[in-house]
């Protein structure tokens, strides 16, 4: 029976859904407080150039593919996906560079270059990686884990995987060289996570990486959210930009009638799927007298990712002779002690660690004719900090550029035409973001699977959570899976 469902917020997690429910036939709506779709997928135009807001790692690209299918359509007849080779280009703190594909005698030869002996430990690392793979990601990411129940039938597999080790220390396990340590336990950070307090189901990323391969979207990431808001307008779906929801209305026990907005008007739907953060909707737009499990305490004892401080940037001229790949990783010195600073000490450090993406390289239509487009990443700690980013960010932007010009990027300041920046009180005040974690709820172990908020909510049986505060958690590949356990949980 067709139903009618209002999604609130457009991120990845939220047009998945919003599609999937469409071609299942539900009357389905989505609203976006911002002036264009996307949530953490929003681009910015500035002086001709696109920057892409968020995700531009594209792993397991399949899972777009069954978004299209399902509606009956083709992927490639709305967005075309271009391979990345090398996945990314890693670099130590002298600048020396490791590239990683997946290509097995390509990394047998990066390796030897750091460590001959770590040639057959990485082998006996990448073969368990794929029973990790599995159960992690094959069988359990698209599952459901709303009863305690569920949970125990896999926890003597999870066991058995030593989840209840961390990535590190799994990675450690067998690779000795400290570097490439780093380099084969960096993956958690693109979920939000810390390395070194990660369950180490999330080595499956490395193993998903080599089965898929790294991609890009041809127009950048932005691209998809307009191929995937194509495809719901054809499916009948309407969309309202510029509409922030103030209240999900609680009518009787356990259930939800719909939402009102910032304006006062109001909404009515069957169903309600928040694409909201986990924590925003709870503590914001449900009053507390409706919620008995999702307290504000309990909201606030939860563990959150860290945060991130981004610039994007366009040059009036190329870079194509730099040492730059298309995804590139700067490793810090201190690579856990500053992760301890991000994660445990919430401090902002003297140094970084960085992510620098030049989409460029692989698809000059990001910036005018003869100019370069980048973004480069920070992790830096959430707001529980206490950091002041009004009086930090410009200062943190100047050692950042800085450090890219010095090292990098020659030249690169008197070259900018184009610059935006963002830091964690945009993602709490525009994102919505509790404390501006990037990630929502951190990925551990006790916040994992059954322990994570539930696709479903405990507190009302007619509203559904997708994005990366719910299960399985943050990241592409993550979101999406939540996109289907929504709509498989709908109907």
């Amino acid at each position: 029976m067709s139903k009618k469902i209002i999604v609130i917020g457009s991120g990845f997690g939220g047009l998945g859904a919003a599609n999937r429910l469409a071609a299942q036939g539900h009357q389905v709506e989505i609203f976006e407080a911002r002036d264009k779709l996307g949530g953490r997928g929003y681009t910015y135009e500035i002086n001709g150039f696109k920057f892409d807001g968020g995700p531009t790692v594209i792993t397991a690209p399949f899972m777009f593919d069954d978004i299209f299918a399902a509606a009956g359509r083709q992927r490639e007849d709305f967005i075309k996906f271009l391979p990345v080779n090398p996945f990314y280009r890693i670099f130590d703190h002298t600048g020396r560079a490791f590239d990683y594909n997946n290509n097995p005698e390509f990394i047998y030869e990066q390796i030897r270059n750091w460590s001959s002996a770590d040639v057959e430990n990485y082998q006996k690392f990448i073969s368990t990686t794929k029973a990790i793979f599995d159960k992690g990601f094959m069988e359990l990411a698209d599952k459901p884990f709303l009863h305690v129940t569920d949970m125990l039938k896999v926890a003597p597999d999870l066991i058995k995987l030593q989840s209840y080790l961390t990535v590190y220390k799994y990675v450690s396990k067998f690779v000795k060289d400290d570097f490439l340590r780093q380099v084969f336990s960096f993956h958690p950070l693109l979920v939000g996570g810390n390395p070194f307090d990660t369950t180490s189901i999330y080595a499956m990323i490395h193993y998903l990486e080599r089965e898929w391969g790294v991609h890009y979207a041809v127009g950048g990431t932005g691209a998809i959210v307009d191929a995937l808001a194509k495809l719901f307008t054809e499916l009948g779906g309407k969309i309202h930009l510029n509409n922030p929801v103030q209240e999900i209305i609680v009518d009787e026990k356990r259930k939800v009638k719909g939402i009102r907005l910032a304006n006062g008007e109001t909404h009515s739907a069957d169903v309600v799927v928040s694409n909201a953060d986990v924590a925003f909707t709870y503590r914001n737009l449900i009053p507390a007298i409706y919620r008995r499990k999702y307290t504000d305490r309990r909201i606030e004892n939860m563990e959150y990712s860290m945060s991130l401080f981004v610039i994007y940037f366009g040059t009036k001229r190329r870079y194509l002779d730099s040492r730059l790949a298309h995804h590139n990783i700067i490793l810090s010195e201190r690579f856990k002690p500053l992760l301890d600073d991000i994660f445990n000490k919430k401090v902002l450090a003297d140094d970084f660690s960085l992510y620098l993406h030049m989409p460029t390289i692989t698809d000059p239509s990001m910036a005018p004719e003869g100019m370069e487009s980048f973004y480069v990443l920070s992790p830096v700690p959430h707001l529980g900090s206490g950091t002041d980013w009004k009086k930090e960010a410009k200062p943190y932007r100047d050692k950042i550029m800085n450090f890219l010009e010095d090292k990098y990027l020659p030249d690169l300041q008197e070259n900018i035409v184009a610059e935006h920046y963002i830091d964690p009180l945009h993602f709490q005040n525009t994102l919505n973001s509790y404390l501006g974690a990037a990630f929502s709820v951190k990925p551990i172990l006790t916040q994992s699977a059954w322990f994570r908020p539930h696709n479903q909510s405990e507190e009302f049986d007619n509203l559904y959570f997708v994005g990366a505060g719910t299960h399985p958690g943050a990241g592409l590949p993550g979101v999406l899976s939540s996109s289907k356990i929504a709509a498989d949980l709908i109907g």
